[in-house]
């Protein structure tokens, strides 16, 4: 059984991006973003939630079996295929708003992560909203079956890519002609994308 202390008695989340923070939403996700702030899209003409979905996406999963933060992103990762990671910009901030709601609260559960599970008004929010939960939580699914190919060596690649970016552009010894010769290295990299 978990206990959900209630909202007024936890800390409110202060989320700090850390050196190379700006380039953490390009890479946040598999395919076209639209940025951090507006829920975390998928592509450039709608996002795959808006705000208001992704709270409504949270508490759904949270519903299931209480989760932290990271556990969220991970399942969301899993379920999409890895075509669709928010960022922890996004998702942590939204969890603050579903606590400030009433609608989950921190759990007694041991660790050092703050574990949320859903209060009694999140289960009859979610209750009342179910049809549009579930189809929230189809289109997921419906990523993951129409995925072609496997993209896992893709992300990894992604994820060196980062890394060695954070890299470079932290060195004290930075000028011009380094910076430029990066951006040359991406844009040749990304017609060469483009044409494959």
């Amino acid at each position: 059984m978990w206990h959900v202390r209630n909202h007024e008695e936890s800390n409110g989340y202060r989320h700090c991006g850390g050196r190379g923070g700006h380039f953490r939403g390009a890479f946040a996700r598999f395919g076209h973003g639209r940025g951090h702030g507006d829920g975390g899209g998928f592509s450039r003409r709608r996002g795959l939630y808006d705000s208001e979905e992704l709270r409504l996406v949270l508490l759904s999963l949270i519903a299931e079996k209480p989760r932290h933060g990271y556990d969220l992103i991970k399942e969301i990762e899993a379920r999409s295929g890895g075509l669709y990671v928010p960022s922890p910009g996004v998702i942590y901030p939204t969890l603050t708003m579903l606590q400030d709601m009433g609608l989950i609260g921190e759990s007694d559960a041991p660790g050092t992560r703050k574990v949320y599970a859903a209060t009694t008004e999140g289960t009859a929010h979610l209750a009342q909203n179910k049809e549009h939960a579930d189809e929230l939580l189809a289109r997921m699914a419906e990523l993951k079956s129409a995925q072609k190919g496997d993209t896992a060596p893709v992300r990894r690649a992604m994820r060196n890519l980062y890394a060695a970016l954070v890299e470079k552009l932290g060195r004290a010894d930075n000028d011009d002609e380094r910076m430029h010769k990066i951006a040359a290295l991406l844009d040749e990299t990304t017609q060469k994308i483009e044409r494959s």
